[in-house]
Parts: structure tokens; sequence; C-alpha cells
């Protein structure tokens, strides 16, 4: 089971307040991944990643344009969509993460931080998933 909370999510799901979900990010994405045998997803600026296995990831992206109605949910079917392609929970929370911001990022170059809707988001995956796959097989990894 992959989870993908924002803070205030992850603050009613651990009983704390949304301060101390962003004071310590890893920690408590760590500690809820381990205890509940969820991969989990902290969304936000820096989305951390976190298997129930100690497995962690932290992406570097901060993108202002995904702080929109519905792009977690764009978020949630991708990973899903990874997840019916074959790969394990992690790698697909990760995968789904990871192309998720490179779009959010490409839609929020062209309209800026606050011009974005999810369907914006959506319409940017496709050439987000491109782009990363060329620039693994350029560094010679296979995706």
């Amino acid at each position: 089971m992959v989870l993908t909370p924002h803070p205030a999510e992850m603050a009613r799901l651990t009983g704390t307040s949304v301060r101390e979900v962003q004071a310590e990010r890893i920690g408590v994405a760590l500690r809820y991944a381990a205890e509940n045998g969820v991969v989990l997803v902290l969304k936000g600026a820096e989305t951390v990643i976190a298997g129930p296995d100690g497995r962690l990831a932290v992406d570097g992206h901060r993108v202002v344009a995904l702080a929109t109605a519905g792009t977690g949910d764009v978020l949630a079917g991708l990973i899903g969509a990874m997840l019916a392609g074959g790969l394990e929970p992690f790698d697909a929370a990760l995968a789904g993460v990871v192309i998720h911001a490179e779009a959010g990022a490409a839609v929020e170059a062209e309209r800026g931080r606050a011009g974005a809707l999810a369907g914006d988001v959506l319409e940017a995956l496709p050439a987000a998933q491109e782009r990363l796959r060329r620039t693994l097989a350029a560094a010679g990894t296979t995706p």
C-alpha cells in the first residue's frame, strides 16, 4: 500500500500537529511507514518517500504550482499506474513523485506559479516521463 498525505493529512494520521510533522518530516514518514507497513509519500516541498523497510528518498523539487487542488490526485493516479505496470511500491512511489514534480515544474515554467491546474499537470506527464527516460538512458541507467 502507498499512502500520499499532505502535511495536514499526516498530522491527522499521527495525532499530531502540522507544525510537528513539518519539523520532522523524515522521521515522521519513516516511523509511520515502518509502524504501518506502508510506503509513505509525505507531499510538500522536498517530498519524502519512506518504505516500511527503512528505505528513504527525498525529492529535491520545490514546485509551488503543485500546491493546487487536484494535483495530489494526479500523483496518486500516476503511482497507481506505476504499480499496475509492475513496479514495487517504493519504486512506483519514487518514480511517480519525480515524474509528477518534473511535470509540475514544466507547467510552472510555462504558466507561472499561480496559474496551474491539475489537468495541466496531467497533460504534462508524458513529456516529463520521456525527458527523464532520455536523461537516464544518456547516463547509462536503465529506466
